[in-house]
């Protein structure tokens, strides 16, 4: 069973960093393409960014490029992300998915394994 979680959420203020991380249990963990999704109350899960398995290829939703970067370490297990200039838009539960896929998907329903996610608030 492969199993998901994430980490290092918080309160942080516009303009601020954060880097999420999420831990990943199941191997191959090279076997799957990463992602990060958001879902902020009442909204739909939004798509934040990916990387493919040997990390050679990332995508990103148009409200974080150029302020989040997606990397991963595939020795250890884990995908990260890192946030920067911070919006109050990204406040958000963010959530790590990952399939056994060859390209990034930016679609939720492709990602068959979920983290329970970890909220990012943002103040203004």
């Amino acid at each position: 069973q492969v199993q998901l979680v994430e980490s290092g959420g918080g309160l942080v203020q516009a303009g601020g960093s954060l880097r999420l991380s999420c831990a990943v249990s199941g191997r191959p963990f090279s076997r799957y393409t990463m992602t990060w999704f958001r879902q902020a109350p009442g909204k739909e899960r939004q798509f934040v960014a990916g990387i493919n398995r040997n990390g050679g290829s990332t995508s990103y939703g148009d409200s974080v490029k150029g302020r989040f970067i997606i990397s991963r370490d595939n020795a250890k297990n884990t995908v990260s992300l890192q946030m920067n200039s911070l919006e109050p838009e990204d406040t958000a539960v963010y959530y790590c998915a990952a399939d056994d896929t060859s390209v990034v998907f930016t679609t939720s329903s492709m990602y068959d394994y979920w983290g329970q996610g970890t909220q990012v608030t943002v103040s203004s």
